[in-house]
């Protein structure tokens, strides 16, 4: 009998090792969760100090003057692109596609601004096609805007005729104010002076005393601080345009600061109109598992967060999610935004367009990636941007 009650024991025994063990297993998978949270949290607010070379070269024939690269999702699309090279060594501008495989594609050297392109076995590419206002060979002023975290520099280029219309345009994440070179001559062409500013934790500027991005929620106050200075420089009627986090950025501004009134309309491509998407996002693209994602927009967004990414004060995503926050919305908005965007999904803005139909004029482009929309395809940028400001109400 002592037997049969053993051997009758036993399965019980095995299921309570098993459940023991699936338990264990449980709590590792939760605790690596939650460092992958911590670690993409800090990631995601941590200014990087130096961007990768992520395309490789195959070959470079200056005297017939094409590159040939590796074939990528940036590397095919038509359009003329930067390329940095051999670690930010070099610059050079991209032109059109002559060739193309599924594993190299070959395209116009257009020029090569410094560096040795020959010597180049990796690089980038990006959509700056201006390293500074001198290369659109107009009039331009360095300037100063003063921030609560202190003097900021930023390129101010006049009209051609000199008035009270102004756009400030706001890079996004990552990048710098040459990313925004780009839309001053549509611009100036409508009569616009264009302040190009550039804000804390960017490279540029002053550095925040706790050293993170806000991701719109801190630095929303360095684009008032630009308002105020275009304002004493003559501004009465300012467009805000934002690329990318500098989308977040300007729609912060656009509806807390106190200067708000004198923003006529908003301009925004490729932006970040919810965080939530964004970071979902990024953590499918890495093959992060969805809690990890939600995990750390939590460490973010509590105050008990930063001992694990370094803030001084937490993220509120409700205030940065303009999905959810259509209805606060009251200026005209142009918004431009790729369905292959690969960094940014378009979910977000196609969602507030649907909300908000009265206000928002939405350009979708299919093919044409993150905030290289002009590249891809600029007559279709620059007019959309055109007849936008023509449909602006007088002052």
């Amino acid at each position: 009998m002592g037997r049969r009650f053993e051997e009758g024991a036993r399965p019980a025994r095995i299921a309570a090792v098993t459940g023991l063990i699936g338990v264990a297993v449980l709590a590792v998978a939760g605790l690596a969760a939650t460092v992958l949270s911590g670690v993409m949290a800090r990631r995601i607010v941590t200014p990087s100090t130096k961007r990768a070379d992520d395309v490789r070269v195959e070959a470079v024939d200056i005297a017939a003057g094409t590159i040939t690269l590796q074939s990528t999702a940036d590397s095919v699309l038509q359009g003329d692109y930067s390329f940095w090279f051999s670690g930010d060594h070099g610059h050079a501008h991209l032109g059109e596609v002559l060739r193309s495989t599924p594993e190299a594609v070959t395209r116009r050297i257009l020029r090569v601004d410094y560096g040795d392109l020959a010597a180049a076995r990796r690089g980038r590419l990006g959509g700056y096609s201006f390293l500074g206002p001198w290369d659109l060979e107009v009039d331009y002023e360095d300037v100063l805007v003063p921030t609560s975290v202190g003097d900021a520099p930023a390129w101010l280029i006049p009209a051609a005729v000199p008035g009270g219309r102004w756009v400030i345009q706001v890079h996004g994440r990552g990048v710098r104010r040459q990313e925004t070179l780009r839309a001053v001559p549509v611009f100036r062409d409508a009569g616009f002076t264009s302040l190009l500013i550039s804000y804390r934790n960017d490279g540029e500027a002053p550095v925040s005393a706790d050293g993170r991005y806000g991701l719109g929620d801190t630095e929303w106050q360095d684009a008032e601080a630009a308002l105020a200075f275009a304002a004493s420089r003559g501004a009465t009627e300012i467009v805000l345009m934002g690329w990318s986090m500098g989308g977040a950025i300007v729609l912060q501004a656009a509806t807390r600061s106190r200067l708000r009134e004198l923003v006529v309309g908003v301009v925004l491509d490729s932006p970040v109109i919810d965080w939530a998407d964004v970071v979902a996002y990024q953590g499918g693209s890495l093959g992060l598992p969805g809690m990890v994602s939600s995990g750390a927009m939590q460490v973010l967004g509590r105050r008990w967060g930063g001992r694990i990414t370094g803030q001084s004060a937490p993220i509120d995503f409700g205030r940065l999610d303009f999905v959810s926050r259509a209805g606060d919305l009251d200026l005209p908005v142009l918004l431009m935004h790729s369905d292959d965007d690969g960094y940014v999904p378009a979910t977000g803005s196609r969602a507030l367009a649907v909300r908000r139909p009265d206000i928002v004029t939405f350009l979708p482009f299919t093919v044409a990636r993150h905030t290289k929309l002009w590249n891809y395809d600029r007559e279709s940028w620059n007019q959309a941007i055109t007849n936008w400001l023509a449909t602006l109400p007088a002052r």
